[in-house]
């Protein structure tokens, strides 16, 4: 069965040329893409249908993202611009001008007011989101800035270069905060845990290292790549690290790799891409859905869904002819096991529920939840 099982759920084609980034809405229901052909794409991400085709670049579009809010997407460009999109409606709200060479990052900040740009010219400029007007641009960098996110109180903005340092400024001051090095090549993508405790950082020296945001101390080194890694991404829960590359398994790696985050083991390794990965994201959401597989061939059966929250156990009945599921929903479900269909839907808890578990006889589904009660 492992050898049959495919990790890719959907497809997104369209394109004319290479995909340069990827983002999710904040409420995992639009992934927002861009590419070399001058373009940046919505789609729904249930169904893979195309939503927008938003064009106005004039050259290939670098970085993709969504306002904290999830109502507008900011896209740069090598043609040194930086445009804010209605992401209902597709429509132009805003032109970013000034930087003087191609724009490689871009952030907003936790509040959505501030948008923070990286570019080649070696400067990071801060925008204010609702006028559009610069209000400071941080200097003094010795080679292009490739990377930039911001800390979740707003203050802080950090950043990458191509001189092989991560560096922490204050957004108000433009004072330098901290320095963290240890790369032997160039950084090619920082990400923050979703608590901003750990800044994961990724290099062409096939290593990615988990930094403590407060202290600047390397908590984990993970390595495994056998090429540079082009792109970084914790999981919703900060639990895992994705990692993509250009390898193969040795020539151009082409893998994602998923880390413990608190271990630094290897958790899995997401192969058979066509070319090299250049961008990754986690749904904010998961897939909220049960899958069911023949276990002889390797196929699906079924897919169950309506829970609202990540699914986080299943146990069949000993009869096998229903299926119980649990969920952050704070709900337990009951599946027809051979139709698929909902049977009954058990409330009461009133947190995350961790475990079912069904008698032996079949008449009763225990759930146990993190409200610390156990439910019969």
């Amino acid at each position: 069965m492992q050898e049959s099982w495919d990790p890719c759920i959907q497809v997104l084609e369209g394109y004319q040329d290479s995909v340069t980034a990827v983002a999710f809405s904040p409420d995992g229901q639009t992934i927002a893409s861009a590419s070399c052909d001058k373009t940046i794409r919505l789609w729904d991400a249930a169904s893979g249908a195309k939503k927008q085709v938003l064009g106005g670049h004039q050259d290939s579009v670098t970085t993709v993202t969504f306002s904290p809010d999830g109502q507008t997407v900011v896209s740069a460009s090598r043609d040194k611009i930086i445009w804010l999109w209605d992401a209902a409606s597709g429509a132009k709200k805003q032109v970013l001008e000034g930087h003087q060479d191609s724009v490689t990052a871009v952030a907003f900040s936790p509040d959505g007011q501030i948008i923070a740009s990286a570019s080649h010219d070696k400067t990071i400029r801060l925008w204010d989101t609702a006028s559009g007007a610069e209000k400071q641009v941080l200097e003094g960098h010795q080679d292009s800035v490739t990377a930039v996110a911001f800390l979740p109180d707003g203050q802080t903005v950090v950043f990458a270069s191509h001189n092989k340092i991560i560096r922490l400024r204050d957004t108000a001051s433009g004072a330098k905060k901290q320095v963290l090095e240890g790369y032997q090549l160039r950084v090619t993508a920082v990400a923050f845990s979703p608590d901003r405790q750990i800044i994961a950082s990724a290099s062409y020296d096939k290593i990615i290292r988990l930094w403590d945001t407060a202290s600047g101390a390397k908590k984990q080194v993970l390595e495994g790549h056998q090429d540079s890694v082009t792109a970084v991404a914790f999981s919703p829960d900060g639990q895992t690290v994705a990692s993509a590359s250009h390898d193969e398994t040795s020539s151009r790696d082409r893998t994602i790799r998923l880390w413990d985050a608190a271990s630094g083991a290897e958790k899995q390794v997401l192969e058979g891409r066509r070319d090299w990965v250049a961008a990754l994201a986690f749904s904010p959401d998961r897939q909220k859905t049960i899958q069911l597989w023949d276990a002889a061939s390797g196929t699906k059966k079924q897919t169950l869904g309506g829970h609202q929250g990540w699914v986080n156990a299943v146990a069949f009945s000993p009869d096998r002819q229903t299926i119980a599921s649990v969920s952050r929903d704070k709900i337990i479900r009951l599946w027809d096991a051979a139709s698929g269909t909902e049977k009954q839907v058990l409330e009461g808890h009133w947190l995350t529920v961790t475990a079912v578990a069904f008698s032996p006889d079949g008449q009763t589904v225990a759930s146990a939840s993190r409200d610390n009660t156990i439910r019969l």
